[in-house]
């Protein structure tokens, strides 16, 4: 019976698993979105998004990113990450339906949302952490997945023990939360398989 009740929860959106992770606080919702609203979300991102990739710099050599991305937010708030500064476009009311679902369970008002499109399995985010000064000292990231599951790994920074994977799958949500940018790293590896391409959105607050 408890089998069968833990398989019922994951039909709803409000299902949310704390990882046990030390100093900092992560929710994971498997089913933020359900098929549905994950497949009709998908084909609007894939559409309505100028995806552009733009040149980065990696221990001072300029290389192109290795997944597509567009920025979108408030008026006046660029973001800055690895020597490129990106001035955001006005929300859609893709975007906006999304950002206001995202906010009612974060409990937290974003100002800014980072598309992030992975082609294939050649296309990754090596390890980091979320920490520019223009977020402030501990920010909430909040992650949303559409299309293909991919590995999201985690590690703390101090504590080579303490280490998680993580699949996110079509319509699911993380949130990072108190703590999560200060004693963490994060990537989406390289993958070994075929991959079909998948869509992130990482919503933060510009300060």
């Amino acid at each position: 019976m408890l089998i069968i009740a833990f398989f019922m929860l994951d039909l709803f959106p409000t299902e949310k698993i704390i990882l046990p992770l030390p100093d900092a606080v992560f929710e994971f919702y498997p089913n933020f979105f359900n098929k549905e609203e994950a497949d009709l979300l998908w084909d609007k991102l894939m559409n309505e998004t100028p995806w552009q990739q733009d040149d980065i710099t990696i221990f001072g050599k300029k290389i192109a990113q290795p997944r597509l991305t567009c920025l979108f937010g408030n008026e006046g708030k660029p973001y800055s990450y690895s020597g490129l500064t990106m001035q955001p476009l006005a929300w859609n009311p893709t975007l906006m339906f999304i950002k206001d679902k995202v906010e009612q369970i974060a409990e937290h008002n974003f100002t800014t949302v980072l598309a992030n499109l992975y082609r294939n399995e050649k296309d990754s985010n090596g390890w980091h952490a979320d920490n520019e000064k223009e977020l402030g000292r501990n920010p909430i990231i909040a992650s949303v997945s559409f299309g293909e599951e991919r590995k999201f790994q985690l590690k703390h920074i101090t504590n080579s023990e303490v280490k998680m994977n993580l699949n996110l799958n079509h319509g699911s949500l993380l949130l990072m939360k108190e703590g999560s940018q200060i004693h963490y790293k994060h990537q989406i590896p390289k993958a070994t398989q075929p991959k079909n391409p998948r869509i992130n959105l990482t919503f933060r607050t510009i300060l």
